[in-house]
């Protein structure tokens, strides 16, 4: 569950547009989010977990962060492309749209289409609207619409001031995937595993709150067994979009690490470092020597 809202928290940010929230709290004293040293193969860097949609006035740069920055000569993302959004709203709809799809409500359990008509409405969609979108691609659309409710946005998340802050110090931004490949993730899982997002993504809307503040007081901890855990709670996850979404994407994450050298800063969602077939684990296992910073 935790993996999923990770990465929906991730990709579903790109269609939020209004976020305000009330002051937050920093981290604790002598804690903070999670962070490595990453070193081998000509690289002595450094890994750090994100969260890609915050509150505003979130505290989380840290002295052990800041001096991170500092010290490294790039900075490394899932994907450079965050910084166009409207290449990315184009290439989602490339990607997310297929004619002749079934209507959206006969994509659910006929318990759950008054939730979904409940969602779409109170995000400002129409479940009909929606119906031209193919599975993956609607419940990402859904998930965007019931974030509406938590007040966060991607202009609040860490991202973008990694970037404005790496861009004044003069430092190059390079990303490990393309937003085409992130997509890719989601747009080639079988029918069943896109219905099966879909549904889940209905029926978790309503605790979508709770869950996200837990992820968040986890997250400003550095708490990575908490997230970890987070997979354990409600239904069991989809092993194929799992798979699909994390796991494969980790593992081609540690190739493009590995053309990599010098002090660059990576930073991806903190929901890649935690649980089964993380990168830390996975960059581990390649011969690169892993150490928490913090």
């Amino acid at each position: 569950m935790m993996h999923r809202l990770a990465c929906w928290l991730g990709l579903a940010a790109f269609f939020l547009l209004v976020a305000c929230g009330d002051e937050r709290p920093a981290p604790p004293e002598g804690r903070g989010p999670a962070l490595w040293r990453v070193e081998g193969k000509g690289m002595d860097g450094w890994l750090f977990g994100t969260i890609h949609v915050l509150p505003a006035n979130v505290k989380w740069r840290t002295g052990s962060i800041v001096d991170a920055m500092a010290r490294a000569d790039r900075l490394v993302l899932e994907s450079a492309e965050i910084q166009d959004q409207a290449g990315t709203l184009a290439q989602f709809e490339k990607m997310g749209r297929s004619p002749g799809l079934p209507p959206l409500e006969a994509r659910v359990p006929r318990e759950d289409r008054a939730a979904l008509e409940q969602i779409a409405h109170d995000g400002g969609a129409d479940v009909r609207m929606l119906s031209g979108y193919e599975s993956w691609a609607a419940a990402m659309l859904l998930s965007a619409a019931a974030q509406q409710a938590l007040h966060v946005s991607q202009d609040n998340g860490v991202e973008p001031a990694l970037i404005a802050a790496f861009k004044d110090s003069g430092k190059p931004t390079s990303g490990l995937e393309t937003v085409e490949r992130q997509f890719r993730a989601f747009d080639t899982l079988p029918g069943a595993a896109q219905q099966r997002l879909l549904v889940d993504t209905v029926r978790e809307a309503k605790d979508m709150r709770t869950l996200y503040d837990r992820i968040l007081k986890a997250w400003i901890r550095g708490d990575v067994a908490t997230l970890a855990q987070e997979d354990q709670n409600g239904e069991e996850p989809d092993p194929v979009v799992e798979q699909a979404v994390l796991i494969d994407r980790n593992r081609d994450w540690v190739k493009a690490v590995e053309a990599i050298k010098g002090r660059p800063f990576i930073a991806v969602g903190a929901g890649h470092l935690a649980g089964k077939g993380n990168l830390v684990e996975l960059l581990q296992a390649s011969g690169y020597r892993v150490t928490r910073v913090q």
